[in-house]
């Protein structure tokens, strides 16, 4: 079953029918890096490697391998995209075909404060924030490129974060098993390590699919097994998605709901002097890619090995760190 998929997958990338697109709109504050996190170098067993340099690396193989030249669509942000595409240029986009990149920036959004008022910015002017992953639907529309797909036939488009350096982003055999299942959304899933894993997992909610976040996911909830002892909300959303271009179509306008975040934010107060607070003070509105499932009846998830594919780089130290993302990445290409 498994070489039947691969071909059927295989088949429509040999064919110029498929895209990439990176979701890289994030900065690596969090690692202690001042850069667009894409431009993070880690010291890998194959020597010094940014993650925009992984990525290409993987985009590569993919290219020699099935005979083509894959459209690589990077999503940034108002704040990164100047550093990430000169970054980019600097480095002769790692020997990647620069005719087969293209930018596109996410929306944003006005920082709230706790009275419900808008904050200024340094300059005195409404303080926005990204609008989160979900906002990829309009940006991509709002650029002219659901056209340039179509013009280029190209029906299948895959979606991941800039964060996971294992992911496997032109796989044939997830292709192969959403046209075979006649689906036009797909997903990847890994093997929940425990009930407590902070992670948001696939379900059916209505009859419809969904990602429930873990602080969603009452314990009990949590807890249950099926008839193998698996989890029965066991499946983790590793952030990586596939799509038939008329799901972006149909998406193009769609407003998903907003999710609150209470963060910190520096602001221009009455007196015009810019103030750095020590709390939180603002609510920063963002929407989830994830939020668009429940709109379609059926989705296909694969199952992959966690070990291969999940390499989340998020935490300076600890879990999803740089260290236990290399390790991952070693023990993969020695």
């Amino acid at each position: 079953e498994k070489n039947e998929l691969q071909k059927i997958g295989e088949d429509k990338i040999k064919k110029g029918h498929y895209a990439v697109i990176t979701m890289a709109g994030g900065q690596g504050t969090r690692l202690g890096h001042s850069g667009p996190k894409g431009t993070y170098a880690l010291e890998t067993i194959n020597g010094k490697k940014y993650i925009f340099e992984i990525i290409v690396d993987t985009l590569k193989q993919a290219n020699a391998k099935y005979g083509v030249s894959i459209p690589w669509y990077i999503m940034t942000s108002r704040e990164n995209n100047k550093e990430t595409i000169e970054f980019l240029e600097q480095n002769n986009y790692f020997g990647y075909n620069k005719e087969n990149v293209k930018f596109f920036v996410q929306g944003e959004l006005p920082l709230i404060d706790i009275k419900g008022k808008i904050i200024l910015d340094k300059n005195g002017k409404i303080k926005e924030a990204a609008d989160g992953n979900g906002g990829i639907y309009e940006a991509f529309a709002r650029e002219g490129l659901i056209k340039e797909l179509k013009n280029n036939k190209i029906d299948w488009i895959f979606v991941s974060g800039i964060d996971n350096i294992l992911s496997n982003f032109v796989d044939p055999v997830l292709l192969g098993l959403t046209i075979k299942e006649e689906n036009v959304i797909a997903s990847k899933s890994v093997v929940k390590t425990n009930p407590k894993e902070k992670v948001g997992v696939f379900c059916k909610m209505n009859g419809k699919p969904k990602v429930i976040e873990y602080i969603d996911l009452p314990e009990e909830m949590a807890e249950e097994r099926d008839e193998n002892n698996e989890l029965v909300y066991g499946n983790v959303n590793i952030g990586t998605y596939l799509y038939n271009r008329s799901v972006f179509e149909d998406l193009a306008d769609a407003k998903l709901p907003y999710h609150a975040a209470f963060k910190k934010s520096g602001y221009l107060d009455l007196n015009g002097e810019f103030i750095e607070p020590e709390e939180p003070n603002v609510y920063k509105f963002e929407a989830f890619i994830f939020d668009a499932f429940p709109r379609y009846n059926e989705m296909t998830i694969l199952r992959v090995k966690r070990q291969d594919e999940f390499a989340p780089i998020k935490n300076r130290t600890g879990n999803d760190s740089p260290e236990t993302a290399i390790k991952l990445y070693n023990e993969k290409y020695k």
